[in-house]
């Protein structure tokens, strides 16, 4: 497993865990108008709230409890973890207390958007995109590559926030003078 890079500044009092599913390798037969080879792939991430950074992930077809085990494992102790009503966590062993919210996405908005956030920069994990990846390892680097940009990016909108604290528009917005791709 590569690692990602987290910043020093992770607080370590809420993280939310979930996962991504996409289908690659899809035909649909022109006579029998039957689909096949259709191949699920998951990928599982772990966020912080502040900053807003990506822990940890794991890429799989069959994502089962021990791999979101493994994960939990790797990371630093926490206080909450979040997730949505997935099955998948219920075999899981948290150190900290899990909420697992079966209603809505109201614990876990924030790796909701972060999930977006990776769906939409990387083209492979779109949906019903004619791109995607033929091999896990070619993924895993290109997630690790986006990861560390994404979670220096973080790292650096609450520094500018602890800078600027007066920038802050009445509706709660930033302008930054930097993106992503400035940390690529």
């Amino acid at each position: 497993m590569e690692k990602v890079w987290i910043s020093p500044q992770t607080d370590v009092v809420h993280f939310e865990l979930d996962e991504i599913y996409w289908f690659t390798g899809t035909k649909q037969d022109s006579e029998t108008k039957i689909t096949n080879s259709i191949t699920v792939c998951r990928l599982m991430t772990t966020v912080s709230r502040e900053p807003r950074q990506i822990l940890d992930f794991r890429v799989s077809h069959n994502l089962e409890s021990n791999a979101v085990q493994e994960m939990i494992d790797s990371l630093p102790e926490v206080k909450n973890y979040h997730t949505d009503g997935g099955a998948i966590y219920l075999g899981v062993d948290f150190i900290g207390k899990h909420r697992r919210n079966t209603q809505n996405k109201q614990d876990t908005h924030i790796i909701e958007g972060t999930n977006a956030n990776i769906r939409c920069y990387i083209a492979g994990l779109q949906r019903k995109s004619r791109c995607f990846f033929r091999k896990f390892e070619t993924l895993k680097a290109v997630l690790t590559l986006f990861i560390n940009a994404y979670n220096k990016f973080g790292e650096e909108k609450l520094n500018y926030r602890k800078r600027f604290p007066n920038r802050i528009s009445p509706k709660g917005y930033i302008s930054y003078p930097f993106s992503h791709l400035d940390f690529l």
